[in-house]
Parts: structure tokens; sequence; C-alpha cells
């Protein structure tokens, strides 16, 4: 098996979009950067790397039978065993994985550019293994709060970010089920086609408030997700959260 020492990873916890696993350039001063004495990296085909990359199911048990206990974290003069952890690649892509001692990638992350191109030059020559997975899982359904990779294409993390807490927003508003309010926002977005909206019911006008907003970002998406947060503590607070952040 093969193994990287000393692997810097900065984890996200509970992701189940890649899109939010951030590359090293779009870590933060305050993000806590954790390093690990030494990881097994395993070359696995694409769909698996996928699906380990963009869900949060059940990795397969020959791989965590495999894997298990051979990464080691030292404290002081220490070293421990960490149950699942692994570097998994297709051979392009990388993604460090720790499962937290149950089967799903709860922690993920991505290495700095000299490992990353490491572990890329370790497999060159390796096979990828075949691991039996529910491909299935594969044909994955995006939602509002879960927002396909398309609508986050080109973003900042900053960005992600503050347009996941504006669906979040929406699927707020759209629980009101307050069709006056839904055209009120599509005015704000749109003001210039304020009569058209008015003669649209509640579906119509949500499904248009929606996809109006579902890609890109940009000055007018900040300024209606800041104002659709107001009043909102929990929208606020999170909001706050991400102004204050600082890059590297």
């Amino acid at each position: 098996m093969l193994f990287l020492n000393d692997v810097w990873v900065n984890w996200f916890e509970g992701e189940e979009n890649g899109y939010n696993v951030c590359s090293f350039h779009e870590w933060r001063k305050d993000d806590f950067i954790e390093v690990i004495d030494q990881v097994p990296v395993v070359k696995l085909e694409r769909p698996l790397f996928l699906y380990i990359e963009n869900e949060l199911l059940d990795i397969p048990d020959e791989l965590l039978e495999e894997i298990y206990n051979k990464s080691y974290v030292r404290k002081n003069s220490y070293r421990t065993q960490i149950e699942y952890c692994f570097i998994a690649t297709d051979g392009m892509n990388v993604l460090a994985v720790n499962t937290l001692g149950y089967k799903i990638p709860i922690r993920k992350s991505r290495l700095i550019p000299r490992q990353e191109k490491a572990v890329i030059e370790m497999v060159e020559k390796e096979k990828a293994k075949k691991y039996f997975f529910e491909k299935s899982a594969l044909n994955k359904e995006y939602h509002i709060l879960s927002p396909s990779p398309d609508s986050m294409i080109g973003l900042t993390r900053k960005e992600r970010q503050l347009k996941q807490l504006l669906f979040m927003a929406l699927d707020h508003l759209y629980t009101t089920g307050n069709v006056a309010e839904i055209r009120y926002w599509l005015t704000e977005w749109q003001p210039e086609r304020y009569i058209e909206f008015q003669l649209m019911d509640f579906d119509e006008a949500w499904n248009q408030l929606f996809h109006a907003l579902e890609q890109g970002w940009s000055v007018k998406h900040y300024k209606i997700c800041e104002k659709l947060i107001k009043g909102h503590s929990f929208f606020e607070k999170m909001w706050e959260l991400e102004e204050g952040t600082q890059v590297n």
C-alpha cells in the first residue's frame, strides 16, 4: 500500500457536495489545519471517486478494511491511529477522507498543491482498484438546499456560502406560501416587470424567482440576499460570520 507522510488537511465536515470542499487557494486564516503523520493512498476508478467526493453514503466495506488503522496522527511524542482515514485519487483529482469511525466520508479535505502533485505522481503507474458500490447513487438529485454544481461554477468560497444562504432564505420564503411576498421579491429583482408579476399565481411566481436567482452571482444577488435575510436572526448571524471571514 502507498502512503503519504506529514499530510496537511483542512477538514470540511458533513459536506455532501465536492464544491464545498475548498481547494488550498480558498483556505482561510481561521480554518483549522491539521497535519497527519501518515495516510494511505488509494487509487480509485473515477465513478467511485465522484461518489465519495459528492455523497455522504457508505464507503465500500472492502476499501474501509484495507485502510483500517493505517493512518496516524502525532500528538507530542505519541502516534495515535485513526480508524478510517485515507487519500483517494482517480489519477487526476485528490481528496483526503476521515470517517470519524463511521462508514461515510464525514470529513473531506483537499491537499496543498505539492502534496496533491506528489499523490498524482505516486499513482501514475498504479492500476485503479475496483470496489463494489451502489452506482445508482451517482444519479444524484439536487434541490434548493443542495444546489447543483452548475449553479456554483466560477464562484469563490465566499460567493458559494452567500449563495447557499440565499437559497436557504428562499426556501424559508417558499414555506410561507405568501404569493404577495414572492411577487414583491420578483419586483425587487426586475422592477420593470411589475405588472406582469402581479398576474402570476404562487407557483408561477416562485418558479420565476428561483430560476432568476439560480445561476451565477452578482451585486444584485448580493443585495437581494442581504434584504431577504433581514429580521431572521439565524440567517443574519450566518451573514455576519461570512462577511467577517479572511482569506489567506
